[in-house]
C-alpha cells in the first residue's frame, strides 16, 4: 500500500488530536486509539480525509492497527 507523501507522523498526530479535540502532546503513539477516545465515526472521517489526499487506506486497515505508531508504519513514507 503506497504511502501518501503528505502524511508524516507529526501530521497523523495532529489530525488525530484534531478529531479528539485535544492537544497533539496528549496523544500517545503506543496506546490503543480507542482507549484515547477515538470512535468509528472519527476514524472514518480520518480515512476519508487521508484518502482524499492520496492515501490508499481503508477503515479496516486502521481499525486492525489501533495505535498511531502502527498507522505511521502503514501510511507514512520512510526516508
Amino acid at each position: 500500500m503506497p504511502a501518501s507523501p503528505s502524511l508524516t507522523l507529526e501530521r497523523l498526530v495532529r489530525d488525530v488530536a484534531d478529531v479528539l479535540y485535544t492537544e497533539p502532546s496528549d496523544i500517545s503513539l503506543e496506546e490503543d486509539l480507542l482507549d484515547q477516545g477515538l470512535d468509528s465515526i472519527r476514524l472514518m472521517s480520518l480515512v476519508e480525509k487521508w484518502r482524499a489526499e492520496g492515501a490508499t487506506v481503508t477503515f479496516v486497515d486502521l481499525a486492525e492497527r489501533p495505535t498511531l505508531r502502527q498507522w505511521a508504519d502503514l501510511l507514512t513514507a520512510t526516508p
